[in-house]
């Protein structure tokens, strides 16, 4: 009997070995980015080595280059990224079963909700009651799975970045300030521990004398290049082991 998900109302089986190849029967109509990603990672789910590692995101987790930058690590880690840029945390509430539980990980990392302090209609209480939900379930679907709750990154609204103005971050960064960040790392921390979790702080090394991201790793202030999640990596080793 297949499993009906709320991201794939129509069920999808796994293709177990000898068994022919079908696609889910769930391909987007139109072009969404964000469902066609979601498609894509359907597809590569069923390649996938169960229990191992996942990131779960927004574009501060999809953006992650993890598979490059471990080439320089002396041990390999198996580590699925399945970030989807724009994601608040509604949207990956509704989407677990494809971010997540397909790929029946051991180790979950997430990064998620600060498209929700970007929003207009932004609440600490709604975003801690979202991610409230997120651990829930993951601790009902995943009991024996380690989760890292990760303090959300700074930003930098005060330097210009030569591929973006600045007048079109003004508007994000009225609401996503590094002390809104501040607050919702506080929250999240509070949060983590109700769950059981644990909350981590990767965070050292990417801020400036003024607690703003590093100007050297921003792209826009508030997406980085790859040397800030270098650093970021460096970080998280401990929690990879």
């Amino acid at each position: 009997m297949q499993m009906v998900s709320s991201d794939n109302p129509k069920g999808t089986g796994a293709a177990g070995e000898g068994e022919p190849w079908t696609e889910p029967d769930m391909a987007p109509e139109g072009y969404d980015e964000k469902k066609l990603k979601l498609y894509h990672y359907k597809l590569l789910n069923r390649l996938a080595k169960k229990g191992q590692t996942v990131l779960v995101g927004s574009s501060l987790m999809e953006f992650f280059p993890i598979h490059e930058l471990q080439q320089s690590l002396g041990q390999r880690y198996c580590i699925y990224n399945r970030g989807i840029a724009g994601y608040v945390t509604e949207e990956l509430l509704a989407s677990m079963e494809t971010c997540i539980y397909e790929l029946e990980p051991s180790t979950i990392f997430i990064n998620i909700g600060t498209n929700d302090i970007s929003a207009p209609d932004y609440t600490l209480e709604k975003l801690i009651a979202g991610y409230d939900e997120i651990l829930t379930r993951i601790a009902s679907r995943l009991p024996d799975c380690r989760v890292y709750v990760m303090a959300y990154y700074p930003v930098n609204a005060k330097d210009d970045f030569p591929f973006v103005s600045k007048a079109q971050m003004e508007e994000i960064f009225q609401r996503r300030t590094n002390e809104a960040i501040r607050e919702a790392n506080q929250a999240l921390e509070q949060l983590a521990a109700r769950h059981g979790y644990a909350y981590i702080d990767v965070n050292e090394g990417l801020t400036d004398e003024e607690g703003n991201l590093k100007k050297e790793y921003a792209i826009d202030g508030i997406h980085m290049f790859p040397s800030g999640y270098a650093v970021i990596l460096h970080n998280m080793m401990k929690y990879l082991a």
